[in-house]
């Protein structure tokens, strides 16, 4: 399906729904009549898959207490393979409700107080937060940035590792916000690192199936034939791929067997709940029968970075990363904004919610992110809203 059908068929308007993306904004930002490009949901409904299936549990209409069936594991199990070269097994696999609340966890059941966490800077917000609300040392590394690219500056990498002591690695692959797709060379260079200081990995690949162009996402547990998946956990979802963010339904692999041992004892005692059917319900319908839908979605959002890309030319030093992964694009205008000008410029006079450089990490501010998961109309008000606006600031 191209891109113009699918946005009108899929397309819809989320406002008074409830919508943290749109009906939040005077909350969020204090001002309700934003172009809302911040959040990481969509404007389109799920595949039909999906809503039959809950129709169809709807109808059912017993809502009483639930396990996750086989059925779920092998829809999971099915997907990983065929689109990531991916062999799960079964027992490696829990759930979690939510990619967040597992790195939450996984900070409190594998570090003590004061241990120290490192993180590859920008990245997504909640990385920070878990370590910082979990009372544990932040440790932050920059990438190396250059005009829009992104690389890992490996001996900064391992320096800071071995000067805090680091005790783990969250990981974020493909990596938000800078839109890399990590190489398999990048990947074993970071596991090896991590290997040789003892450090856990917590990677979170919830963006692993959207990617671009030539790129292939490479699971990291998969790396040099499964050398490093004993030092690791990986959490993936549906939810960005599927727009399921709601059904709180994420897939937690950890093939050793004494960190499974642990996962268990603090989730029976912190989270001794029963799962959420729906969530499963979305979840195992999403991967058994969205797969054109989600064909589909990729022609939209890359269709829409590439007219992103064309439409900034104008202003040849804003910088924008390539897209080679998840729908959100990070874009440096610092070459065009004075950095402490940055929120009047994009949200007072171009009249868009976006997230900050800043939140994900000290030294980015003057960049913004922004969402693609949505109509190119909407991604056009925003890009000619900012292009109208640096005519006037560097008139």
């Amino acid at each position: 399906m191209g891109v113009k059908d699918f946005c009108s068929k899929y397309y819809v308007d989320r406002m008074g729904t409830a919508s943290l993306k749109w009906d939040a904004l005077d909350l969020r930002f204090g001002d309700p009549d934003l172009i809302s490009m911040w959040v990481a949901d969509m404007e389109f409904k799920v595949p039909e898959a999906v809503i039959e299936a809950l129709h169809n549990r709807v109808d059912h209409g017993i809502f009483g207490y639930s396990f996750v069936p086989d059925s779920y594991y092998e829809a999971v199990i099915d997907w990983e393979y065929s689109h990531h070269g991916y062999k799960l097994e079964k027992e490696w696999m829990r759930i979690s409700p939510g990619v967040v609340a597992a790195l939450y966890w996984a900070v409190n059941m594998y570090t003590k107080e004061d241990d120290s966490v490192i993180i590859l800077t920008p990245v997504y917000y909640p990385f920070h937060n878990c370590v910082k609300e979990s009372h544990r040392n932040l440790v932050t590394c920059d990438l190396n940035y250059d005009k829009g690219i992104y690389t890992i500056n490996f001996e900064a990498f391992e320096k800071k590792i071995v000067e805090n002591q680091v005790k783990m690695y969250i990981m974020c692959s493909p990596h938000n916000p800078a839109g890399r797709v990590w190489t398999e060379e990048e990947l074993e260079k970071m596991l090896e690192i991590c290997a040789r200081n003892n450090v856990l990995v917590v990677s979170d690949e919830i963006h692993q199936d959207l990617v671009f162009g030539e790129k292939k996402h490479i699971p990291a547990a998969t790396i040099a034939n499964g050398k490093y998946a004993d030092n690791m956990i990986t959490a993936f979802a549906a939810s960005k791929t599927f727009n399921l963010a709601t059904c709180l339904t994420s897939t937690i692999v950890i093939k050793n067997e004494e960190l499974r041992k642990t996962w268990d004892e603090f989730t029976r005692v912190f989270n001794n709940v029963e799962v959420n059917i729906f969530g499963i319900t979305a979840v195992e319908a999403a991967l058994r029968g969205g797969n054109e839908w989600y064909q589909s979605l990729k022609k939209v959002i890359y269709h829409n970075y590439q007219m992103v890309v064309e439409e900034m030319k104008e202003f040849p030093e804003v910088y924008i990363a390539p897209l080679e992964g998840t729908y959100l694009l990070f874009m440096d205008l610092r070459n065009y904004v004075d950095i402490e000008q940055i929120k009047e410029f994009t949200q007072n006079q171009c009249r868009l919610a976006v997230d900050y450089g800043e939140w994900f990490g000290e030294n980015w501010k003057g960049f913004i992110r922004l969402n693609l998961g949505t109509t190119p109309e909407i991604v056009m008000s925003a890009i000619d809203s900012i292009k109208t606006n640096l005519r006037k600031v560097n008139g």
